[in-house]
């Protein structure tokens, strides 16, 4: 899969339909996206929050809700269990965020009893479309693990490598960023880089080829490797950015999708099903690249 085209031609082939379900789904531009992938036939949503403020919501995005199932709560602290409930019991494939806190929905989707972990902490990862490339290029973990450590770090990168293998990469290239590409022991970032870069080469991350400390134009762009000299078959051709925390991991993302006018899709990896994770700031053709990336990755 190289662009949303790609991944929307495949899922009209498959011709399959899943449940989504949609928490605190109070919000305008989020049924609209909703409802641009429910008239391809892609998705069966499931609303989950207040009625009214659905059905304002609704009105204000000029949708009709005849086609949807509204699963109305009348406590505002419990709309969160109940859609995370309705994924884990089977009842539906696929969850996405609405007007919700990140940590509120996550630590529903965090609960033992929900049992949608896999082992590994969750991470987002997001999907980039640029006119730079032919190809897509993936930033993770732009919402998530303020500062996290190596061994988060590990499960990062292990999760970014086992989402982006289900693209059609066999074994995706990993940009571990710094601000200097040599390990500098002032700076941790590039610590952590060469950790994980001899964890690749070792096994203990297994399926992908991770190189670090690389800064962001040697990681993407083969001549700012050659210029700089530095001597990899790895730089200049990364499929997965790893940002070092969260400051750096947002910035980096709207500077993509709001400078750089990348297309771009967001996801949260590392649970037993998909959880789309958008923000409010995101624009509707985000949420829909974001909605059609959790469908795809439901056949994977």
């Amino acid at each position: 899969m190289k662009n949303f085209d790609d991944i929307l031609q495949f899922i009209r082939n498959c011709g399959n339909k899943f449940r989504l379900v949609v928490c605190h789904a109070n919000d305008p531009y989020i049924l609209q996206a909703v409802e641009a992938v429910r008239k391809e036939g892609f998705i069966e949503p499931i609303l989950v929050g207040f009625q009214d403020e659905i059905e304002e919501a609704a009105r204000a995005g000029g949708i009709s809700l005849s086609p949807y199932t509204i699963q109305h709560e009348i406590k505002k602290s419990e709309i969160a269990r109940k859609a995370v409930r309705i994924v884990a019991s089977n009842e539906a494939d696929i969850l996405m965020k609405g007007q919700v806190r990140t940590g509120e929905i996550l630590r529903e989707v965090l609960s033992k009893e929900n049992n949608l972990n896999i082992g590994r902490i969750l991470s987002t990862l997001q999907a980039f479309q640029h006119h730079l490339f032919d190809h897509f290029f993936f930033l993770t973990h732009a919402s998530l693990n303020i500062v996290p450590d190596l061994k988060q770090k590990q499960d990062i990168v292990q999760n970014a490598i086992n989402f982006v293998r289900n693209m059609g990469i066999d074994k995706p290239i990993v940009a571990i960023l710094s601000p200097v590409e040599t390990v500098n022991p002032s700076i941790q970032e590039t610590l952590d880089a060469a950790c994980l870069s001899k964890m690749a080469d070792r096994g203990t991350i297994k399926g992908g080829r991770v190189e670090g400390p690389l800064a962001l134009d040697n990681a993407l762009f083969p001549e700012a490797a050659d210029r700089k000299g530095i001597k990899s078959p790895y730089a200049g051709h990364a499929d997965i950015l790893v940002a070092q925390d969260l400051n750096s991991a947002d910035i980096l993302y709207k500077s993509l999708t709001f400078f750089g006018q990348a297309e771009a899709a967001s996801i949260l990896i590392g649970a037993r099903i998909p959880i789309i994770m958008t923000s409010r700031a995101d624009s509707i053709k985000t949420m829909i690249n974001s909605i059609i990336l959790g469908i795809y990755s439901c056949y994977r």
